[in-house]
């Protein structure tokens, strides 16, 4: 009840600034349609591979729409900022795990974007391009669950960004670094398997490919099944140190007096 409460009030919270974020909507739409008429144009020349033209349309509208599910979430989870002021110390004081805390904070945000943001940016796209929607409802299912994995590495990604605060003056840096390697090596914008081989066996070395490729490529029906155990993987792993590094971050807390 807790964690519901906190994610309904982060909810509720976005729900004030929905006239700003439309603005953002604009934006982001801008930059997919850009992206799609890049690919309509390569597609006059080239098949595209098992996509095609239309197909890579379609792997363009997702992506730009699903960026706000598992890519733009809240800096580090707000936790330099808590830093910054001091709060980090109340927060370790709550008879909460800091993880599960911010985590549940952030569910709350990732619902609103879903709704208010990627929804109407997919809407744009399905009737600007004259998309359709997967034949198969199974693809749909696996899209989802995978879409909500990414989700999860997204917020655990960003607590360990957001707890090197504790060790640097100036995290922000990994943050956009992170935003970096989710163009490059996530597979938005361009599919994962036309990137050189080298750049795709380190892709496939880390957790970007599960941000992006993979819900994607469920998406558009190519996805295997198995590609859900690579989801599950990182998932695990990545609590893992999520949980260890909030018990150097309390010590951290200590020793500096706070």
């Amino acid at each position: 009840m807790l964690y519901f409460t906190l994610a309904s009030k982060a909810y509720a919270r976005n729900l004030q600034y929905r006239g700003a974020h439309m603005i953002h909507n604009i934006a982001s739409a801008m930059f997919g349609f850009m992206y799609a008429c890049i690919w309509i144009g390569l597609g006059a020349d080239y098949t595209l591979g098992e996509y095609g033209t239309q197909g890579m349309v379609s792997y363009i509208a997702f992506t730009q729409s699903a960026l706000w599910i598992s890519s733009f979430v809240t800096n580090g989870l707000g936790i330099p900022q808590s830093v910054r002021t001091g709060h980090i110390s109340l927060d370790l004081m709550r008879p909460v795990h800091l993880f599960s805390h911010l985590m549940a904070r952030e569910w709350g945000q990732i619902a609103y974007q879903f709704v208010y943001k990627s929804i109407p940016i997919y809407v744009v796209y399905y009737f600007a391009f004259s998309l359709s929607l997967p034949e198969q409802a199974i693809s749909l299912f696996y899209a989802a669950i995978a879409l909500a994995g990414a989700a999860y590495l997204s917020i655990c990604i960003n607590y360990l960004i957001g707890a090197s605060a504790l060790w640097t003056t100036e995290s922000s840096w990994l943050y956009w670094g992170n935003h970096a390697m989710i163009n490059l090596l996530a597979g938005f914008f361009i599919p994962i398997e036309w990137l050189p081989d080298w750049l795709e066996r380190i892709a496939w070395l880390s957790p970007y490919p599960y941000l992006l490729y993979v819900p994607t490529r469920f998406y558009l029906g190519l996805g295997s099944v198995s590609a859900l155990w690579g989801t599950l993987f990182w998932c695990l792993l990545l609590t893992l140190a999520c949980l260890l590094i909030t018990g150097f971050l309390r010590r951290k807390v200590e020793v500096q007096g706070g």
